[in-house]
């Protein structure tokens, strides 16, 4: 009888649970909870979870076997599910849930409409009670700049809360109402009422609504010139000159009756970072960067999902747009349109920006995303701290006698099979050096385990000769005749304490076997896998796993991206020099026109497949000149050439 393949032994008995959508909770042990998911049918999600334990997903099979209980809520709607999702996570903060850092670093403007008179301030605090927020700005001048433009057109207060009290017990105005600073009710020129009305129009124009008051002033300036009241007319003048320098700080990127927020996002497999631009009116009025960090592997509609209920779960109704353009749409995206549209109070759209200004724009928000996740990951392998801890996590992971010190990254990267070539990268002390780093080129191989074990053994033969080895002699300042020294090129230098391989199980056994061979078994090795981030060591059946957190994993990461990088760049270098030399055959074809010819058609694979007609657009190149080049790039034995 064939025994059953190992699972949790938490695993609920057939039938129990429902098909219902609801939500529910691992736990471990002590009743901590883990992991936070909602499901449209939970026995269908659940079974997912309780599959045979080599068929899982590595960092789920070590979420289900650290949790030690399941449990489940069932409730009426799929919508409810999205809201008792939330909150859960909020109150429980589980480890295996993604994790948002906001980017606090930002100011924002802020009006206290709590207070009797409402004031402007900058600040970073977001929990002023009954505060409304604008922003955030990326630099405090620009939240004041805009700030000072703004009570041209709309004065309200900007005092603090003990000038504005000692102001209206004394009757005498407030110093910033004295110099024309504060148009508050301290500065004894409107009421209380009057100010709140025009606070609402400070809110109204900052909201979008900036065209009703340039038509409102336009009309009134015209109005008081008609009627030679010039005086008038040059205030209202210099209110419209405010709100122009107000809007050209905010350039028009939509349509002006377009109200959205639009997510870009970057991701890899340990982190993602958001860019939320919020439009109003047509216009960017403020960016918020948030950065995440994955435990669990997610899907790009699963991490949006994630992403809009965070950004909507506290969100007032004011706050949420009519429109939400997002890079990949959720599963559950008519349940989200439906929680959005009950907290908003009118309907809400998610949409995917896939052409025009809107495509635009979320191409300039991804860039933005993939910039800050660069510079994420730079600053975490650049900080010594974390950069101690990760070469301490990475002894006691790979169980190394020491730290190592010195790690040597190898990739190998190729074009269809053609052009193969390998990068080693060198990270000492947790940073590159950059000085040290090699490429090999790879005449003949078979496969990528075969290129780097052809690689790993030339690179290993370094550490068997003398002199690079044994210390160089100085030389000595008492001896008679010129004293000559010389200065070595330092060719593999030193020798790696870790050596790391981009790539799985079959990699690492070409790398150990390369180690075997060339009798340096006393060099660490690891391979890490780029889809689930695993780390193999050589002989292992399993994987090391480590926290999607590890500052080990991280540096590691940094290592194989850097590896990929390097050998992606030598081979881009090769191919172009390739092709050049090859044009280079073509008589009356000099360097200049070829560099014009690479530069017009961007690609080599595009010149290809130029007709000579097209290739003689080009000035300075002929009908005749353009004929040769199309004959000498479509013969047989350079058709196939890199």
């Amino acid at each position: 009888m064939a025994r059953s393949a190992p699972t949790v032994p938490y695993k609920p008995k057939p039938g129990e649970i429902p098909t219902n959508p609801g939500v529910y909770r691992f736990r471990d042990r002590d009743g901590r909870v883990l992991y936070v998911g909602k499901a449209k049918n939970l026995r269908a999600r659940l079974s997912n979870y309780f599959a045979p334990l080599h068929t899982l997903h590595e960092r789920t099979r070590r979420m289900v076997t650290t949790a030690a209980s399941v449990e489940w809520t069932v409730v009426a709607t799929d919508v409810d599910s999205l809201q008792l999702e939330y909150q859960w996570i909020k109150e429980f903060d589980p480890p295996f849930n993604v994790r948002y850092k906001d980017d606090k670093s930002y100011p924002f403007m802020a009006i206290t409409l709590a207070d009797e008179a409402p004031r402007v301030i900058v600040t970073r605090n977001r929990r002023i009670p009954g505060a409304k927020y604008f922003g955030p700005y990326p630099k405090v001048w620009a939240v004041h700049d805009t700030i000072d433009l703004m009570i041209k057109v709309f004065p309200i207060r900007t005092c603090s809360d003990s000038s504005y009290k000692k102001a209206m017990a004394t009757g005498r105005p407030c110093f910033p109402g004295q110099i024309g600073r504060c148009g508050g009710p301290c500065s004894m020129k409107v009421t209380i009422e009057e100010h709140r009305a025009i606070v609402d129009d400070f809110i109204a124009f900052m909201s979008g609504g900036d065209q009703r008051f340039t038509r409102e002033l336009t009309a009134r300036m015209r109005a008081a010139s008609a009627a030679m009241d010039y005086e008038a007319a040059a205030v209202y003048r210099d209110r419209l000159q405010s709100i122009d320098a107000v809007l050209n700080r905010s350039a028009l990127v939509l349509a002006a009756d377009t109200d959205a927020d639009l997510f870009g996002i970057a991701e890899d497999e340990l982190a993602a970072t958001v860019q939320h631009f919020v439009i109003r009116g047509g216009r960017v009025r403020g960016v918020r960067a948030t950065t995440i960090e994955k435990e669990l592997d997610i899907t790009g509609g699963e991490l949006v999902d994630q992403v809009l209920q965070r950004t909507y779960g506290n969100a007032a109704g004011a706050d949420i747009p009519k429109q939400v353009l997002v890079p990949a749409m959720p599963d559950d995206a008519a349940d989200l349109e439906e929680w959005l549209r009950g907290r908003r109070g009118k309907a809400v759209t998610i949409q995917v920006a896939q052409r025009g200004r809107k495509a635009d724009l979320m191409r300039t928000a991804t860039l933005n995303a993939q910039q800050a996740l660069m510079l994420h990951k730079t600053r975490r392998t650049s900080d010594y701290v974390a950069r101690s801890q990760a070469l301490t996590d990475l002894q006691e992971a790979l169980d190394l006698s020491e730290a190592p010190l010195r790690i040597e990254c190898f990739d190998v990267s190729h074009l269809s099979g053609t052009n193969v070539v390998a990068s080693m990268v060198v990270f000492e002390d947790g940073l590159p050096r950059k000085d040290q780093y090699r490429s090999f080129g790879v005449a003949e191989t078979t496969d990528d385990t075969d290129s780097l074990y052809q690689v790993l053994t030339r690179r290993l033969a370094y550490l068997d000769r003398p002199e690079e080895n044994e210390p160089e002699a100085a030389p000595d300042p008492t001896a008679d005749g010129e004293v000559v020294t010389e200065r070595r090129r330092p060719r593999f230098a030193y020798r790696p304490q870790l050596l790391v391989v981009d790539g799985g199980q079959p990699q690492v056994e070409a790398a150990a076997r390369a180690l075997r061979d060339a009798g340096h078994e006393e060099i660490a090795l690891c391979g890490i896998a780029k889809r689930l981030e695993e780390v193999w060591l050589p002989g292992e059946e399993y994987p090391v796993i480590l926290p999607r957190t590890s500052e080990a994993l991280y540096l590691l990461q940094r290592l194989r991206d850097e590896a990929h990088r390097f050998a992606i760049t030598h081979q881009r270098k090769r191919r172009r020099r390739d092709i050049q030399s090859v044009l280079a055959e073509v008589p009356g074809l000099g360097d200049a026109r070829i560099k014009a010819l690479l530069r017009h058609f961007g690609s080599v694979s595009a010149l290809k497949k130029a007709t000579p007609e097209e290739i003689a657009e080009l000035p300075g190149i002929g009908p005749k000149l353009a004929a040769a080049i199309h004959t000498h790039l479509a013969e047989p034995a350079l058709a196939d050439a890199p």
